[in-house]
């Protein structure tokens, strides 16, 4: 079996390992005994990564561990209590007790839904994240942040809750649309922003590769980002301060989601949005350097074209920013960028700023 790269996390309520590498889900049945013994095992998916790794998870998790396979909508639109629900209740049905383990296989909706469940049923049972999407490798499969959607904004009924083992196979990622794929790179590239000057220049110097998908990039890049997560989650589990710090791009870019019913960008997609306004804010607020800002705006756009934003009004897009988590007091707070690899978290911006910056952005883009 390859050797797999494996990356500790130690928050204050649990410690666990990431393994990363190929090989990682081929392995998974004797990684997830290690944990110890457990009264049923549940694979957590949705039909499309079941249909896509239906053999190998069959091989290496389903026959060892003879776990039954629990199947929901993985769309962002079905990211909601309902699917919770849904899920407890068909674990209830299947005999899930305290000592079961849930295994969540797919990517970040999968994730954030299992995690959830994992939180809720039973008042908390053991979880194993297998992420198979290049985002929830490298960003929401680490850290415990778990949750789904309200009508009134994203993520805003959830918990925080560690896993207790996460496998991250590269080579899942093969079988993962290219609209998709590209879709994780702009949460690659967050990191660069906020805390990796060097992984920042990799993605300037080998974008092209890391587009192609070659493994000897991403056997580089992903442990890199998995790492500065881990860090950073170390210092703030539960994001009271540093961890804010993660959601460079995400306010702006949750907004998109919401306002256009999330029918129209992936997650990543409006991050990307998210960063390019965001430093643009950086200029305007905290004399973020234009060299700096150029530089990150111009890797964001190389990953390819982005959906179009949509035609709505500024007040529309600070309502549904107002419904973010970190705003406090009903006032907006940003992460901003005061260079490559180092941001400032809970900025405060005048709502005249966000609504010129707005106008300005969605003018020079035709919308």
């Amino acid at each position: 079996m390859p050797s797999l790269r494996k990356i500790r996390v130690r928050t204050p309520s649990k410690q666990y390992d990431v393994l990363c590498g190929v090989g990682a889900l081929s392995g998974a049945a004797k990684h997830i005994a290690c944990l110890g013994p457990a009264t049923g095992v549940f694979l957590l998916t949705s039909p499309k990564v079941w249909s896509s790794l239906r053999a190998h998870l069959q091989k290496s998790i389903v026959r060892p561990l003879k776990a039954k396979v629990v199947q929901f909508d993985d769309r962002e639109v079905a990211k909601n209590l309902a699917t919770v629900e849904r899920v407890c209740r068909q674990l209830a049905r299947a005999g899930a007790d305290r000592k079961c383990t849930l295994v969540a296989v797919g990517g970040g909706v999968v994730g954030d839904v299992a995690g959830f469940v994992g939180a809720s049923f039973l008042r908390g049972v053991r979880l194993v994240h297998v992420p198979t999407t290049l985002v929830a490798q490298v960003d929401s499969a680490i850290g415990g942040k778990t949750g789904v959607n309200l009508p009134e904004g994203k993520n805003l009924a959830g918990a925080f809750y560690q896993p207790d083992l996460v496998l991250a196979d590269p080579a899942t990622l093969k079988t993962l649309p290219d609209r998709d794929y590209r879709s994780g790179i702009y949460e690659v590239i967050k990191y660069g922003v906020i805390g990796d000057v060097k992984l920042f220049a990799q993605l300037e110097r080998d974008l092209g590769k890391l587009l192609r998908r070659e493994p000897q990039v991403l056997s580089t890049v992903i442990p890199r980002c998995i790492a500065l997560k881990a860090r950073v989650t170390v210092g703030d589990e539960k994001e009271s301060g540093l961890r804010e710090i993660l959601n460079f791009g995400h306010t702006l870019g949750h907004a998109l989601e919401s306002v256009t019913r999330y029918k129209v960008f992936r997650h990543g997609e409006a991050v990307g949005w998210g960063m390019i306004v965001a430093t643009a804010f950086g200029i305007a607020a905290i004399n973020l350097a234009i060299s700096d800002a150029v530089r990150v705006i111009r890797l964001v756009r190389r990953v390819g074209a982005l959906p179009p934003l949509p035609k709505v009004p500024a007040a529309q897009i600070v309502a549904a920013m107002l419904t973010d988590k970190k705003t406090r007091g009903g006032t907006l707070r940003f992460v901003l960028p005061t260079r490559i690899g180092s941001v400032k978290h809970g900025v405060e911006l005048p709502e005249s700023l966000i609504e010129e910056t707005w106008a300005e952005v969605t003018a020079s883009e035709g919308a």
